[in-house]
């Protein structure tokens, strides 16, 4: 659960985050950032601040800002009826992003791994301008680095609230409490 308070902070330090990266967003936009922090109540170091600019049947657009080392932790998006799981693409915008997916582990990854479950390791470092695509049913967790970071998710649709997380204390819908 985040506090009024937490959330308001979190909000303000991503507006400076999209700010500095030369992101313009709506007023419209402004107002519904989410802030995550799965619930684990550690926001600083697990969570993510999400402005999503469009989610339909058939696409997704989003902005996916991590302040520095800050965590989201590992998931996969799975098949759903006869819908494959959603397919992302993530670009980094500004700062650095640690990406972790299957495959061979890293021997020495940069990420600080906080505490939770954590299964994949073959680490891909994100630089502005440089992106990777996430296939379905992929596990995959990622982190920023030392100055925080900034990525612009392009998608099929995006099902958060179906995405599996490998840490069962994990709950994907963010609750603010009224304090």
């Amino acid at each position: 659960m985040i506090s009024q308070q937490v959330f308001k902070q979190a909000v303000e330090k991503t507006l400076w985050y999209l700010d500095h990266a030369n992101i313009v967003v709506t007023e419209q936009e402004k107002q519904h950032i989410e802030v995550a922090d799965f619930s684990l109540g550690d926001l600083e170091r697990i969570g993510i601040e999400v402005v999503t600019y469009i989610n339909t049947d058939r696409v997704c657009a989003k902005e996916l800002v991590l302040f520095p080392f800050q965590t989201c932790p590992e998931h996969y998006h799975p098949v759903i009826g006869d819908y494959p799981g959603k397919e992302e693409t993530f670009r980094c915008r500004w700062g650095k992003m640690f990406l972790y997916v299957e495959g061979t582990s890293t021997q020495h990854i940069h990420a600080i791994v906080p505490e939770g479950i954590y299964t994949v390791f073959h680490e891909i470092v994100l630089h502005p301008g440089e992106q990777y695509t996430i296939k379905p049913n992929t596990r995959h967790w990622f982190q920023s680095g030392p100055e925080g970071g900034i990525v612009s998710e392009f998608s099929t649709p995006s099902f958060d609230d179906l995405d599996i997380f490998i840490d069962p204390r994990i709950q994907r819908k963010p609750e603010i409490t009224t304090e």
